[in-house]
Protein backbone atom coordinates (compact mmCIF):
# COMPACT_ATOMS: atom_id res chain seq x y z
CA UNK A 1 0.00 0.00 0.00
CA UNK A 2 1.54 3.32 -1.09
CA UNK A 3 1.51 6.44 1.10
CA UNK A 4 0.77 6.73 4.79
CA UNK A 5 -2.49 5.90 6.44
CA UNK A 6 -4.43 8.41 8.50
CA UNK A 7 -3.41 6.62 11.71
CA UNK A 8 0.30 6.87 10.87
CA UNK A 9 -0.05 10.58 10.13
CA UNK A 10 -1.81 11.16 13.45
CA UNK A 11 0.86 9.19 15.34
CA UNK A 12 3.59 11.31 13.76
CA UNK A 13 1.73 14.56 14.43
CA UNK A 14 1.14 13.72 18.09
CA UNK A 15 4.72 12.59 18.70
CA UNK A 16 6.82 14.79 21.02
CA UNK A 17 8.10 17.82 19.17
CA UNK A 18 5.36 17.59 16.52
CA UNK A 19 2.53 19.87 17.68
CA UNK A 20 -0.75 20.09 15.87
CA UNK A 21 -1.75 23.63 14.89
CA UNK A 22 -3.92 25.17 17.58
CA UNK A 23 -3.39 22.25 19.98
CA UNK A 24 -3.08 24.36 23.13
CA UNK A 25 -4.09 21.46 25.42
CA UNK A 26 -1.02 19.44 24.46
CA UNK A 27 0.88 18.02 27.43
CA UNK A 28 4.56 18.91 27.48
CA UNK A 29 7.46 17.56 29.49
CA UNK A 30 9.52 19.95 31.57
CA UNK A 31 12.22 19.96 28.89
CA UNK A 32 9.67 20.74 26.16
CA UNK A 33 8.10 23.47 28.30
CA UNK A 34 11.52 25.02 28.88
CA UNK A 35 12.19 25.00 25.13
CA UNK A 36 8.74 26.51 24.48
CA UNK A 37 9.41 29.34 26.96
CA UNK A 38 13.06 29.70 25.85
CA UNK A 39 14.21 29.19 29.44
CA UNK A 40 16.03 26.53 31.37
CA UNK A 41 14.43 23.50 32.97
CA UNK A 42 15.37 24.82 36.41
CA UNK A 43 13.10 27.86 35.89
CA UNK A 44 10.16 25.65 34.90
CA UNK A 45 10.74 23.38 37.91
CA UNK A 46 10.78 26.44 40.17
CA UNK A 47 7.47 27.64 38.71
CA UNK A 48 6.00 24.23 39.50
CA UNK A 49 7.40 24.02 43.04
CA UNK A 50 6.18 27.55 43.83
CA UNK A 51 2.74 26.62 42.40
CA UNK A 52 2.92 29.59 40.03
CA UNK A 53 1.83 27.43 37.10
CA UNK A 54 -0.66 24.53 37.00
CA UNK A 55 0.65 21.08 36.16
CA UNK A 56 -0.62 17.55 35.64
CA UNK A 57 0.71 14.50 37.49
CA UNK A 58 0.66 11.26 35.50
CA UNK A 59 1.92 8.78 38.04
CA UNK A 60 5.40 10.05 38.85
CA UNK A 61 5.60 12.15 35.68
CA UNK A 62 4.89 15.89 35.58
CA UNK A 63 3.37 17.43 32.46
CA UNK A 64 2.40 21.00 31.60
CA UNK A 65 -0.41 22.08 29.31
CA UNK A 66 0.64 24.43 26.55
CA UNK A 67 -2.39 26.64 27.30
CA UNK A 68 -1.15 26.99 30.91
CA UNK A 69 2.21 28.19 29.61
CA UNK A 70 0.47 30.63 27.28
CA UNK A 71 -1.59 31.96 30.21
CA UNK A 72 1.57 32.39 32.29
CA UNK A 73 3.19 34.40 29.50
CA UNK A 74 0.03 36.49 29.02
CA UNK A 75 -0.14 37.26 32.77
CA UNK A 76 3.42 38.60 32.66
CA UNK A 77 2.83 40.76 29.61
CA UNK A 78 3.53 44.44 30.20
CA UNK A 79 1.48 46.77 27.98
CA UNK A 80 3.21 49.54 26.07
CA UNK A 81 2.53 53.16 26.99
Amino acid sequence: MAGTSHGDAMAQASAPGHALPGDSGQLLTIAQAADYLCTGQRFVRRLISERRIPYVKLGKHVRLERCALDAFVAAGRVPCR
